[in-house]
């Protein structure tokens, strides 16, 4: 265990509160003109997945738990787990569907992400920022939009609803956030 300060919390990072461990969902400090400075954490219990959210004063000491960073290559879904392998000695992980969460169906194969881990269990997993999808279905462009300015609903090779822009076609592959399946830009390959 490493003692950190509220403020330096970081989506991703292993708290032990209370004895118990928990993966950070979200941490963001608040800087009020008067009172105390605050940073408030969006957290799930490892052991059962329960969220909670705790405030805690922006210089108040933590415990952040040791985890292990390592880059993994997604290989496929099996029931509601999702199997990694460590490229360099080719370990298998095995990561629960909870701990992947909205993010599993960016998922591609042979996907480098990171993948950490706290005494052999994956805690937390990161997916690359940007995947490359193709469109498989949108709105025919209304003559008279202007370019600039409208975006249309698209339904990605992945199931997920994007709003791209007017010049996208179906067939088209595209680049997305995975954080939040903004478009970015058409694909360059």
């Amino acid at each position: 265990m490493v003692k950190v300060i509220a403020s330096t919390i970081r989506k991703g990072n292993i708290l032990e509160v209370e004895g118990r461990l928990y993966a950070v969902l979200s941490a963001e400090s608040f800087f009020p003109g008067k009172g105390t400075p605050t940073t408030q954490i969006d957290m799930r219990r490892l052991s059962d997945g329960v969220k909670t959210t705790q405030r805690y004063r922006t210089t108040e000491q933590l415990e952040r738990a040791y985890v292990e960073d390592r880059e993994h290559s997604y290989l496929y879904k099996d029931g509601d787990d999702y199997v990694f392998m460590n490229p360099e000695n080719y370990e298998q992980v095995t990561v629960p569907a909870d701990v992947i969460g909205d993010l599993a169906v960016y998922l591609q194969e042979s996907m480098i992400c990171s993948v950490s881990v706290h005494e052999g269990i994956a805690v937390s997993i990161e997916l690359p920022q940007r995947v490359t999808l193709e469109v498989v279905e949108t709105e025919p462009t209304v003559k008279g939009q202007t370019a600039s300015s409208s975006y249309k609903p698209a339904i990605l090779s992945n199931g997920v609803r994007a709003m791209v822009p007017a010049h996208i076609v179906p067939g088209a592959r595209i680049v997305v956030m995975t954080e939040d399946g903004a478009y970015v830009e058409r694909a360059k390959d």
